[in-house]
């Protein structure tokens, strides 16, 4: 199976990375693709840099491990990046028998419904889900079983806790000029204070 790692990656970070990793080792996944979306629909853009800094950014952050690629896919599509428009382009690429793996946080499964033609995604898509410390596993556990059932969706929990780090909290980090060290990959904190970014 492969994965895929959506998201704005503003920027990406340690938690990211970590993450990704357990979620390869613990289901065998062959590779997992990072994509950048261009113009995340549910985010505030003001606060995202350009989609070239973010992608360089994850290049920079994966390109030592050989089982992490990053793809262009998000970004050559014109308008916002919905995941059922990527799930469609690799199924066309892979096939309808070879359905890839899709990591998302806890919190995100349980929004699904807001998603843009999310039947289609669970169709498309496993869904691999990571628990945050602050998830209510209660009703993570409902909405799984909710999903299987009514949706056929399969959905394979993940025993890797989501970041504990925030981009958010890096992005505020930069601008009042504290380290980042730990947090990001020593490039991507190196490419964030070359070009200004955060600022």
């Amino acid at each position: 199976m492969i994965g895929l790692m959506g998201g704005t990656f503003n920027p990406i970070h340690y938690g990211h990375l970590l993450m990704c990793d357990t979620i390869r080792e613990e289901f065998k996944i062959e590779k997992i693709i990072f994509m950048p979306a261009k113009n995340p629909p549910h985010k505030d853009l003001t606060e995202v840099v350009n989609a070239g800094d973010r992608f360089e950014m994850v290049r920079l952050a994966i390109k030592d491990n050989p089982h992490f690629e990053v793809s262009d896919i998000e970004m050559k599509r014109p308008g916002a990046s919905y995941t059922v428009d990527t799930l469609r382009a690799l199924a066309g690429i892979y096939g309808p028998d070879k359905k890839p793996g899709l990591i998302i946080g806890a919190d995100s499964l349980l929004q699904i419904k807001a998603w843009k033609s999310y039947q289609e995604i669970l169709s498309l898509a496993v869904m691999i889900v990571a628990s945050r410390p602050d998830t209510d596993e209660e009703r993570l556990a409902k909405t799984i079983d909710e999903l299987e059932q009514f949706y056929h969706a399969q959905v394979l929990k993940s025993s890797s806790r989501a970041m504990d780090y925030s981009s958010t909290e890096i992005r505020e980090r930069v601008h009042r000029g504290l380290s980042i060290k730990y947090r990001v990959p020593p490039g991507v904190e190196a490419y964030i204070y070359e070009k200004g970014l955060y600022r």
